[in-house]
């Protein structure tokens, strides 16, 4: 029985966040402040204090929700002597998670990974002009329907498939009307609830591809070492640890679409049976249990659940 560390992505985000990691342990407040330092922005204030509607602007949202995660690592290992690459077969984050997992393994700094993330957050609001696109969750069905669904809906417009999730649950991204059209397929396909999430811009699909161009720019400017721990990618849903390779992937993975369903199934096929999601929020928890067979899961945000986790590693 192995072990994968996952990294939640946005919409997890909530004012508070981080606040109790940072009271309780130095080593957390390190991170908040590197982070801050590399952005220059006080960015932990934002998280702490609000308001929510500035937190939830995807430029900040994005470095924040890693910040959680990198400042739970960070404890980790401060504060039990934690060697990822001894206790984890796999790091995979799921979208912006994948930078975390990357820092957490060591790919990264925490500086690089902060200042990319703010950057892939304002490249990604720019790409598209706001309300001409849009994102949808269709529940109930499965992958294949969903498609079909995106697929039928386009008209010749952009309506992908953005994120499969497992259990009959799968994002949709694109343009507004095409992705609306797309709710009222839906229905007669047998989705049992479809709806249009409240985001910014219409993340993982073709209307991206500026911000991809402007990622590839940035990222090619930036170290990347070989993670410590093989990352599962969204956009292959394999292992990889070449940095190259790894530069490459988070190119693509900004139109691309995030594989998590299959992900979760490619660790299972590797003897994954445990699971640590770290930072902010349990969102990655309930879609593992919905895709793997009787997992193990335990979920790492706050300074209870760090010093939980500790005593089981």
């Amino acid at each position: 029985m192995s072990r994968a560390f996952i990294f939640p992505g946005q919409g997890s985000q909530a004012v508070g966040m981080g606040r109790e990691l940072g009271e309780a342990f130095a080593s957390a407040r390190e991170v908040f402040q590197e982070i801050d330092d590399a952005l220059g922005q006080k960015l932990s204030k934002l998280m702490w204090e609000g308001p929510q509607e500035d937190l939830t602007l995807t430029e900040n949202a994005q470095p924040a929700i890693m910040a959680v995660s990198l400042a739970v690592m960070r404890t980790l290992e401060k504060e039990g002597g934690f060697k990822l690459a001894d206790k984890a077969a796999f790091v995979a984050g799921h979208s912006l998670g994948e930078y975390s997992a990357l820092a957490a393994a060591g790919s990264f700094t925490i500086s690089d990974a902060a200042r990319l993330l703010k950057r892939r957050g304002l490249a990604m609001q720019r790409a598209v002009p706001v309300g001409v696109g849009a994102m949808a969750a269709l529940l109930g069905v499965e992958f294949d329907v969903a498609s079909e669904i995106a697929k039928e809906a386009a008209q010749g417009e952009v309506c992908e498939a953005a994120n499969d999730n497992g259990g009959g649950q799968v994002v949709i991204s694109g343009v507004k009307a095409a992705v609306e059209r797309a709710i009222e397929i839906a229905k007669t396909r047998g989705a049992k609830r479809s709806m249009l999430l409240p985001v910014s811009a219409p993340f993982h699909c073709a209307l991206m591809q500026p911000a991809a161009d402007e990622m590839a720019e940035a990222l090619a400017q930036v170290e990347i070492k070989a993670p410590s721990v093989p990352l599962v990618a969204n956009v292959t849903a394999s292992r990889v640890a070449d940095p190259a390779t790894i530069r490459d992937l988070l190119v693509r993975q900004v139109t691309g679409m995030v594989r998590w369903r299959e992900s979760v199934l490619y660790m299972e096929s590797q003897d994954v049976s445990r699971y640590v999601e770290v930072g902010a929020g349990k969102a990655l928890s309930g879609m593992v249990k919905r895709i793997a067979q009787e997992p193990e899961i335990s979920a790492a945000g706050t300074p209870a659940d760090v010093e939980a986790l500790l005593k089981t590693l």
